[in-house]
C-alpha cells in the first residue's frame, strides 16, 4: 500500500446483514471536509432487510462521498474516503463520482483493519471484490449497447472501451478527426490520469468534446460524457400501454418489498404449503386480556389478544416439538429445534417484515408481553436489525387488526409453519346448549408438508385453539 492509499482511506459498502450483495444509500450525515472519529455514524443505507446506520471504522477528515443519496451500491465498494493525516499537506483532487459510479476503481488489497482481524462494528466490512455479486446493466434505449464500468477487482482492458451510444437527447458530439501521418485518425489528447479515469468509466475518449488548451480533454469533459450515458441507461422504457397520462404510477421494486417478493416466491414454489382452518370462541381470552391488563405485574407493558395467541402457539409447540423443525435441502435432512424463535409478522412504511422475539419458549408471560411491545415500537420506527429477523423459527401474522377474517399465508422462507389470526367479533355461537353472542375468531396454520404431515399440523392448530376457548389450559398444560 503506498503512501497515499495509508493516509486516504476508504471504507467500503459492509456486508450489513446475512450474505447481502447491495443497499441503497439512504442519506449522508457527513459532508466533504467534516471530521469523523472511529465508530461515527456517517451514513444511513437500506438494505434488502431494514434500514441501518453505518459507522465508520478509523479517524479523520471526510475528502469525498462517492455516492449521492438513492444510490445503489454493491457490498465491497468503497462509498467514503477519509484523509486519515490532513495536516500532511494538499489533498490530491477528488474523483467526484459520475451518476452515482465510483471515480476510481476499489482497490482490491484489504484494508489494515482488515489484515489486522480488526472488527467493525457491523456485520464485517464487505464480500472480498471476487464474491461480489454484480448487477448486469441494463443497455441504452435506443443503442446497440453500452459499455459498464470494470467491477471491483477486475482488470482494467488494454484498449479503450467501445463508445457508448449517446441518446438523441442528450448528445456528445465527437471532435473532428485528424489524421496523422499514416493516415490514420490522431489519438485524442488527455493526460495519463485522464485516460486512466475514462477507463475507469469505461468512456471512450473518441467520443468525448476537449475543452481543454489545443483540445485536450480534461476530467471534467469525461465526467460530462459519464453522466450522458448515465442518463441514458436511466430513461425508462415507454411501455406498450394506452394508459393516460398522469393515471399510472411506477415505483422501482427495491429494498425490504424486493427482498419480500422474492422470499414469498421461493417459499410459495419450494415448500409444498398446506393450510387448515378452524373457527373458535375466544370469550374467556378476551375476558382474560381485560384482567390483565388491570394486573400490577402487567403494568406498563402491552396486552391484547396476540399476547395470548403468542403464547397459545408457544404451549401447543411444547405438546407437538416436531413441528418446530426446518427441511434441510442441501444435506436432505429434517432440523429438530429446542428452543423457539417465534416471528410476528410486522407491516412498516418500507413493506412487511418479520422480526422474532429470540428463545420465546423461555419467557414467562410478563416477558413474553416486554419482547412483544419492543418488536413491534422498533419495528414501526423502522429500526430493525437484519439480526432481529434471521433465524426464526415459525411466525404469527395479525389478519385481524385489518378486519380479515383468515387467510392462507405464505411460509417465512426457512420455517415450517406460520398461524394466521383473523379478527374477533360477536357472532351467535351454541354456548352450553344455547345460541348467545360470542367472540368467535378463525385460526389459519400453514406448513410444510414435507416435514409436516396433516396429523402434526392438525394437533398444533387444535391445541392452539383449546387453549384459547379455555385460557385456564396455559396452566393445565404447562
Amino acid at each position: 500500500m503506498t503512501a497515499v492509499e495509508q493516509r486516504f482511506r476508504e471504507f467500503k459498502m459492509p456486508d450489513v446483514g446475512e450474505g447481502l450483495t447491495e443497499a441503497e444509500i439512504l442519506k449522508w450525515f457527513v459532508a466533504p471536509g467534516d471530521t469523523v472519529t472511529d465508530g461515527q455514524v456517517v451514513c444511513e443505507v437500506e438494505t434488502a432487510k431494514a434500514a441501518v446506520e453505518l459507522p465508520i471504522p478509523f479517524d479523520g477528515v471526510v475528502h469525498e462521498l462517492r455516492f449521492d443519496e438513492g444510490t445503489t451500491v454493491d457490498v465491497g465498494t468503497p462509498i467514503i474516503s477519509v484523509d486519515t493525516d490532513p495536516g500532511a499537506g494538499e489533498a490530491p483532487p477528488q474523483a467526484a463520482p459520475a451518476a452515482g459510479k465510483p471515480a476510481e476503481k476499489p482497490s482490491a488489497e484489504a484494508e489494515p483493519a482488515e489484515r489486522e482481524g480488526r472488527q467493525a462494528n457491523l456485520v464485517g466490512y464487505g464480500a472480498a471484490p471476487a464474491s461480489t455479486k454484480r448487477r448486469p446493466r441494463k443497455p441504452v434505449p435506443g443503442s446497440q449497447g453500452s459499455v459498464p464500468a470494470p467491477s471491483a477487482g477486475a482488470p482494467a482492458p488494454q484498449e479503450p472501451a467501445p463508445a457508448p451510444a449517446r441518446p438523441e437527447a442528450a448528445p456528445a458530439p465527437s471532435p473532428s478527426p485528424e489524421l496523422n501521418g499514416s493516415g490514420r485518425t490522431a489519438r485524442p489528447l488527455a493526460k495519463p490520469p485522464v485516460r486512466k479515469l475514462a477507463k475507469d468509466l469505461g468512456i471512450d475518449l473518441e467520443a468525448v468534446t476537449p475543452s481543454g488548451p489545443d483540445g485536450i480533454i480534461t476530467r471534467e469533459d469525461v465526467h460530462a460524457a459519464a453522466e450522458a450515458v448515465q442518463t441514458a441507461r436511466e430513461t425508462p422504457v415507454a411501455a406498450p400501454s394506452r394508459a393516460v397520462e398522469g393515471r399510472e404510477r411506477r415505483v422501482p421494486v427495491k429494498g425490504v418489498r424486493k427482498a419480500t417478493a422474492q422470499a414469498m416466491v421461493n417459499s410459495a414454489f419450494t415448500a409444498p404449503h398446506v393450510t387448515e382452518f378452524v373457527t373458535v370462541d375466544v370469550t374467556r381470552t378476551m375476558k382474560l386480556v381485560a384482567d390483565l391488563k388491570q394486573d400490577p405485574a402487567m403494568a406498563g407493558l402491552r396486552v391484547n389478544p396476540l399476547l395470548l395467541v403468542a403464547k397459545a402457539l408457544l404451549v401447543a409447540i411444547r405438546r407437538n416439538p416436531d413441528v418446530n423443525a426446518t427441511w434441510d435441502e442441501d444435506n436432505q435432512e429434517i432440523v429438530y429445534k429446542d428452543y423457539v424463535n417465534l416471528g410476528i409478522a410486522a407491516a412498516t412504511p418500507r413493506g412487511l417484515i418479520v422480526p422474532n422475539i429470540k428463545d420465546a419458549h423461555a419467557k414467562t408471560l410478563p416477558e413474553l408481553a416486554s419482547a412483544l411491545g419492543e418488536l413491534v415500537t422498533t419495528a414501526r420506527e423502522g429500526k430493525t436489525t437484519p439480526a432481529d429477523m434471521s433465524g426464526g423459527t415459525v411466525t404469527i401474522t395479525n389478519v385481524g387488526v385489518f378486519g380479515i377474517d383468515a387467510g392462507t399465508p405464505i411460509l417465512n422462507p426457512g420455517e415450517s409453519a406460520i398461524l394466521a389470526f383473523g379478527t374477533v367479533k360477536l357472532q351467535p355461537w351454541v354456548h352450553k346448549g344455547e345460541v348467545k353472542p360470542r367472540q368467535v375468531t378463525t385460526l389459519a396454520l400453514s406448513f410444510d408438508h414435507r416435514l409436516v404431515d396433516g396429523e402434526l399440523g392438525s394437533k398444533v392448530l387444535a391445541d392452539v385453539a383449546a387453549v384459547l376457548e379455555r385460557p385456564k389450559r396455559l396452566i393445565t398444560w404447562a
